[in-house]
């Protein structure tokens, strides 16, 4: 074997391994918002700023909830609205065919909680999607 067999044959390999782990990706791409949710969004945020993420928001009976799409779930409590976008999304939450199924340990919802989707039809399991920052939403003053 020559040194430059020796040299090319572990560039090959590195660039190989590289560009295989590229393609690999688990996280889907986020979809185009439909009209519906970007009109919905857009009225839920009005007149309201965001503040810095939470890694963390109570959950109560007086936090509401609001689907928007498989991207974007709102929490509301009090004035504060929180966004929550699980990376990945929630997969069949935004068409209304699943329901999300919390699981807070104690009295918080965090990032990095794994929440799971049930079909309302059947009432079977299906897939989970975990939680990232909330993003809180106020109105100034």
């Amino acid at each position: 074997m020559t040194n430059r067999e020796t040299l090319t044959k572990p560039a090959i390999l590195a660039i190989a391994s590289t560009l295989a782990l590229a393609s690999c990706s688990t996280a889907p791409a986020q979809q185009a918002r439909n009209p519906r949710a970007t009109d919905e969004l857009a009225k839920a945020l009005a007149g309201r700023v965001p503040g810095k993420p939470e890694r963390c928001i109570y959950n109560d009976s007086s936090v509401e909830t609001q689907v928007v799409d498989d991207w974007t779930i709102l929490f509301r409590d009090g004035r504060t609205l929180y966004v929550q976008n699980p990376p990945g999304g929630c997969s069949g939450l935004g068409n209304r065919s699943r329901t999300l199924v919390t699981r807070p340990f104690g009295s918080q919802m965090c990032e990095g909680d794994i929440n799971h989707l049930v079909d309302l039809g059947h009432g079977m399991g299906g897939p989970t999607c975990v939680f990232g920052p909330f993003i809180p939403y106020r109105k100034p003053g």
